[in-house]
């Protein structure tokens, strides 16, 4: 059985006391749970002593979960859940949070949260160890950025709509494409758009539309993403498509009928509505066209709104 190990960490601030009621109460995880963000009508069932819960959802399969043993101290805690996983595979994985207490010298404390998991696949899947590894990672730092948020909020920033099938007619845009690490894409698309924006701001007659990046290659092994991020155009005179800057370039997005999911609040948070999309198309729920790139729709502008109010398209062209 091909054996993998995931751990993931964050850096909370509030007291330790607090992170662990949360993480030992399976109740509180509906708020922040990457996996349950992405089906909210999953049916989920609780037990106290010991902790325990259930799910069972067509996105998020089904399996349980119960707390083993808690190791505390007034600086740190460790808290051991036997994991099973029933569909789409049976599994079981050792997971834990640990918990430690660190003096930040403020008033209220911090708590550095670890998640990990050892596990392993069954045996005819020995090709998805690399990939499981990068998804679950994905999952628990999704799940460690919104238990952060929620912790120190209150709220979380992230919420998911699906708004169906619709047309959309070709649309010619200037470009920059790019190739980035996971960790940088919001810093290199920032750049990116950064760059375009200022290009255009003696020349904005000639934008139709809004801004959009199509989403070109992920390379889960290597975690690299190549992307183009685009202003829409009208047709462009001579003047301009002759001097354009070296890193633009002129291109056309195809008519295309899509499935369209809106994610309103933090760009942070755009990989709960990915996750979303691309489980939605593992599970046949949508119908992907061929080799054809996804994108997302940048409706509202970040530089007039708060981060709870941006909203995202995405945009998966189906057939």
């Amino acid at each position: 059985m091909p054996k993998f190990t995931v751990e993931k960490a964050i850096t909370v601030n509030v007291p330790l006391e607090k992170v662990y009621q949360t993480v030992t109460h399976f109740e509180d995880w509906i708020a922040w749970s990457p996996w349950l963000l992405m089906e909210p009508e999953a049916k989920v069932e609780f037990k106290k002593e010991p902790e325990f819960y259930s799910w069972e959802g067509q996105r998020v399969g089904s399996g349980n979960m119960e707390v083993l043993s808690i190791d505390k101290t007034e600086s740190s805690a460790v808290v051991t859940y036997a994991l099973n996983f029933l569909k789409p595979w049976k599994s079981y994985a050792d997971v834990q949070f640990i918990l430690e207490k660190l003096d930040d010298g403020s008033d209220e404390g911090a708590t550095q949260v670890k998640w990990t998991m050892d596990s392993s696949l069954p045996f005819f899947l020995f090709w998805m160890k690399k990939m499981m590894v990068t998804f679950i990672g994905m999952d628990y730092q999704r799940g460690l950025n919104m238990l952060k948020e929620h912790l120190e909020t209150g709220n979380i920033n992230s919420a998911i709509e699906l708004k169906g099938e619709a047309s959309l007619p070709e649309t010619q845009y200037i470009g920059i494409t790019t190739q980035c690490t996971f960790d940088d894409i919001g810093k290199a698309m920032g750049a990116d758009f950064e760059a375009l924006e200022g290009y255009f701001a003696d020349k904005s007659d000639l934008v139709n539309g809004l801004t959009f990046s199509i989403y070109h290659k992920w390379n889960m092994s290597k975690q690299l993403c190549d992307y183009t991020a685009a202003i829409p155009v009208k047709s462009l005179p001579d003047s301009v498509l002759n001097n354009l800057p070296s890193n633009m370039k002129l291109d056309t997005r195809p008519e295309y009928k899509v499935f369209t999911l809106r994610h309103t609040g933090d760009y942070a948070h755009l990989g709960n509505a990915w996750t979303t999309l691309y489980t939605m198309q593992r599970n046949k729920e949508i119908a992907c066209l061929g080799k054809a790139h996804p994108f997302e729709v940048y409706v509202n502008n970040p530089n007039e709104v708060e981060p709870s109010e941006l909203v995202t398209d995405l945009m998966f062209p189906v057939k």
